[in-house]
């Protein structure tokens, strides 16, 4: 297992601190921003905090919106229920930019930030990573179904290389994680973890041995069996780590720190080894970027590719709160599984302005069907991360001021990082803060590394 802890000389900034060190707003979602956090939640005009700690609407609200940190806890969308599917990653259908969602589960299984391409076999799905452009933090597939408790299966082959990290992960909105990591310069290891509300003590990753060939030149088949009692990981049919929820139980805020809360399904590609990133997430992730290698040389950039995504929910939990079918709402800040209820609640925002508490807002002058015209959808409004004013179906703002094609890599086969934005920042990231402070215990419980890292990264990306 690879442990960096303390060995790691890397300063690993308080998430509170720089959560709570909130900017005001400057009216555009790429150069200045209001963050969210502990201790400081989101105001009213921008009521809902992203997965990567800002405020804003629209897409903020939707998947990964924290409803702790969020104005009030009805400022989140209700999130869509597990569906019992095999999804078939043939072909680029089914998936949407996260410029276009609006909440719809029936009109798409993925939300989509960087460049996913369609395999030239139409046997998978392509998650690209690139040195700029669209794909410049990578590519991140999202469920639009959300999974409270259930069995999940990943076909796939990870990337190679020093810097480069491929996940199959479930993350709660309030941070609740299960993930499969691979880190490209080591083709026979998964490192598998979980996380509780984003905090974590290093030693809870395990290494889990892939044989049969290796990670990238082999499909493989990983599986997450999470029970409300017991959480599994298993690999091409075999079990290799269980987690018991008793075994979590913490004596200092009496709560068990085991995933409990609906979660998405993530599947993605980023760069751990960047020069900006600390040393210990360099140091995990085998070394810094090298974009001269043969396989960013050959087609232009870093590469995974998924295959087939099956998921089998379960019921909820005995004694859960179910009064209908369509829903997952949050009635306590507390994120634990207690907290969740199964509603009958709408999930669909009438467009990008929206917000869970003005579910139908619109875009002024919009078209009589709804439809907005690309006048009416200009907004300096933050309504997806990483973009200024990206209405649906049309062209957003990044930062810098240049025109991204808002349906690139995503919405047909032409998508490529050729329809790149200027600031390289596909709306989100991933990035994993490895190791502790300099000097802090082994087993230090911190700010969950890889939540962390976005954040940092989406902060870095608002001052550009």
């Amino acid at each position: 297992m690879v442990h960096l802890g303390a060995a790691a000389a890397v300063a690993i900034f308080s998430a509170s601190a720089v959560l709570g060190q909130s900017s005001s707003q400057a009216g555009n979602g790429a150069s200045g921003g209001t963050t969210c956090g502990a201790g400081s939640k989101c105001p009213s005009n921008l009521p809902c905090c992203s997965q990567y700690g800002a405020c804003g609407v629209g897409a903020y609200c939707l998947g990964g919106c924290d409803p702790q940190f969020s104005n009030t806890l009805d400022s989140c969308v209700p999130a869509p229920v597990c569906s019992s599917e095999d999804y078939k990653l043939s072909s680029l259908d089914g998936i949407t930019p996260n410029t276009q969602y609006l909440g719809d589960a029936t009109q798409a299984n993925w939300v989509s930030s960087g460049t996913p391409l369609q395999a030239p076999d139409n046997g998978s799905i392509i998650l690209t990573l690139s040195e700029g452009g669209a794909s410049g933090s990578g590519t991140l597939l999202a469920s639009t179904h959300y999974v409270w408790y259930g069995k999940v299966t990943a076909t796939l082959k990870t990337s190679r290389g020093a810097g480069v990290v491929s996940a199959f992960i479930l993350l709660s909105d309030v941070k609740d994680e299960i993930d499969f990591e691979f880190v490209g310069t080591d083709l026979q290891t998964a490192q598998s973890n979980f996380y509780f509300q984003g905090i974590t003590n290093y030693d809870q990753e395990k290494n889990l041995t892939v044989s049969n060939g290796d990670t990238f030149s082999d499909w493989h088949t990983y599986e997450v069996d999470w029970q409300p009692e017991q959480l599994t990981w298993s690999i091409n049919g075999t079990i290799q780590r269980t987690l018991t929820k008793s075994s979590t139980f913490n004596k200092t805020d009496n709560q068990y720190h085991y995933p409990q809360t609906p979660a998405r399904i993530e599947l993605s590609l980023w760069p751990a080894g960047l020069e900006k990133n600390g040393e210990g997430t360099v140091a995990w992730a085998g070394g810094l970027i090298d974009w001269t290698a043969q396989d960013p040389k050959a087609n232009g950039y870093y590469y995974a590719m998924f295959q087939d995504v099956n998921v089998q929910c379960y019921s909820a939990p005995s004694g859960a709160n179910v009064s209908g079918t369509n829903s997952y709402i949050y009635t306590d800040t507390n994120g634990v599984n207690s907290s969740i209820a199964v509603t009958n609640d709408d999930t669909v925002l009438k467009s990008l302005l929206g917000t869970g508490t003005d579910m139908n807002k619109d875009y002024p002058n919009a078209k009589p069907s709804g439809t907005n015209s690309a006048a009416a959808a200009q907004s300096t409004v933050p309504s997806v991360p990483g973009l200024t004013g990206a209405g649906p179906g049309t062209d957003g703002t990044r930062g810098g001021g240049s025109t991204g094609n808002s349906g690139s890599g995503a919405g047909s086969p032409a998508g490529s990082a050729a329809g790149s934005a200027s600031t390289g920042i596909g709306g989100f990231s991933q990035g994993d803060q490895k190791g502790g402070s300099s000097g802090a215990s082994k087993g230090e419980v911190v700010m969950r590394g890889s939540m962390f890292g976005a954040l940092v990264a989406f902060i870095g990306m608002l001052m550009i």
